[in-house]
């Protein structure tokens, strides 16, 4: 593979998306194998029946179950503070700050933000099903899905003066104004569990991270919802994989393709050099050895290196000019007097 023909750019261009493509088909075998967990979990009613299935259960456990209940706290809720009479379990506070950065690559002013505050606070809660069964929801901010609603949100605008427009143009930044943001899991929610379910020793039903591993869901929608938007990213992450896939194969042949074309012209080259050679040795047979010494003026030198014969015809152009050497050396196949193309060579010899 002496000199393969891979440029910076297709060699950059080949190493990403074989990256990528690896790195978005880890993450849809890793969508796909949660999918895979929610097809195969029991579906389970909060009720009376529910401690009767740790019976048969090893370790009165099951590693995962799928729940569905009503969201109540153990103990004092939590209130918003933008809406009194709204009462949660979960809060999460979020402050953003909304800028415009100016962009010396693109010579636009791109949209920036950044995380001022962030704050979340949680009351131990449980879900509550039918003749007042209830289980306890552990480390529900290490949950996936969506779980929470929005109960406040408002953009501040900022004002600007002269001084403060003059001053973002020299600094090349732009406030634009801050977004405050209240998101609380609301008493008496109706909400989806998938985790590992525990029944301890003194009674109490425990729902909590996948001791294996598999991922932990807390979601206000129901399970067919919460399955279906997991088997959309499964395939998103598929279909980004291909696409990458498909990019990497398509750089890897045309770089082939150009590898070949030049090994399809060297070996042409190569091929017309040793029939040069092959009628310049036949001829030589023929001829009577001439020079009777190393000081011998040399007759038609070669206009280019001045040291060796013009032993070449240039067709099509008939041209006497070089020889076969500095033919060889030629940046272009252009005959150097005429400029026109030379499609290819013969011996000349004299008489």
């Amino acid at each position: 593979m002496d000199g393969f023909p891979m440029k910076i750019g297709e060699g950059v261009c080949l190493g990403v998306s074989v990256a990528l493509s690896s790195l978005c088909y880890y993450l849809y075998r890793k969508s796909r194998l949660t999918v895979d967990r929610l097809d195969g979990a029991p579906h389970l009613n909060i009720n009376g029946n529910l401690k009767n299935i740790f019976s048969v259960c090893p370790g009165k456990c099951l590693q995962y179950a799928v729940i569905e209940g009503t969201v109540q706290p153990l103990g004092e809720p939590l209130k918003s503070q933008f809406q009194k009479e709204t009462v949660g379990v979960l809060q999460k506070f979020l402050l953003r700050e909304h800028t415009r950065v100016w962009s010396s690559i693109s010579h636009t002013w791109v949209d920036s933000e950044r995380v001022l505050l962030h704050r979340a606070d949680e009351v131990p809660f449980m879900l509550v099903g039918s003749d007042d069964i209830a289980v306890k929801v552990l480390h529900p901010l290490q949950a996936s899905g969506v779980h929470m609603e929005v109960t406040h949100e408002k953009f501040h605008q900022v004002d600007y003066g002269l001084g403060d427009i003059l001053g973002q143009y020299l600094r090349g930044e732009k406030l634009k104004g801050k977004l405050e943001t209240e998101e609380m899991l609301k008493v008496g929610t109706a909400l989806t569990g998938v985790g590992e379910l525990v029944l301890d020793t003194d009674g109490t039903l425990y729902l909590q991270p996948p001791s294996d591993g598999s991922q932990y869901f807390l979601s206000i929608s129901d399970f067919d919802t919460l399955r279906g938007e997991q088997e959309s990213t499964a395939a998103g992450w598929k279909t980004l994989a291909v696409a990458f896939a498909l990019v990497g194969a398509a750089v890897t042949l045309w770089i082939t393709r150009r590898y070949y074309q030049q090994l399809k012209l060297r070996r042409e080259r190569e091929k017309a050099r040793r029939e040069f050679e092959r009628l310049q040795a036949e001829t030589k047979r023929e001829r009577t050895e001439r020079q009777d010494s190393a000081e011998e003026q040399i007759e038609n030198p070669c206009l280019i290196c001045l040291s060796q014969p013009r032993n070449c015809i240039v067709l099509d152009c008939g041209h006497v000019c070089f020889c076969h050497d500095c033919f060889q050396a030629l940046p272009k196949r252009q005959c150097p007097i005429c400029r026109q193309d030379i499609s290819r060579v013969l011996p000349l010899f004299y008489a």
